[in-house]
């Protein structure tokens, strides 16, 4: 069953590849959504697939090179009708 999430991950997040790894993670899952920087230094995340596909792309982020997540606020929202991932700024 397909859903959707809103991700905020604090931690070494900006600056070290998350948007990218996120970005091509997801492509290769086939999912879709978007990843963007916040001015706080965390980054916010939209990701609608299944709940496998979505905890094995945070797991494929968490084992970024130089991304160090700290925590992880989510919560579920409706799905979306969307063709892509995006990196949206």
């Amino acid at each position: 069953m397909e859903i959707r999430k809103h991700m905020i991950f604090s931690g070494e997040v900006q600056g070290v590849g998350f948007r990218y790894t996120a970005y091509m993670a997801a492509r290769e899952l086939g999912l879709t959504g978007w990843v963007a920087n916040r001015a706080d230094g965390r980054v916010e995340m939209e990701i609608q697939g299944t709940q496998n596909e979505i905890l094995f792309l945070v797991e494929k982020i968490k084992h970024g090179k130089w991304i160090e997540i700290r925590g992880i606020e989510e919560e579920q929202i409706p799905l979306k009708k969307e063709e892509q991932f995006r990196i949206a700024n």
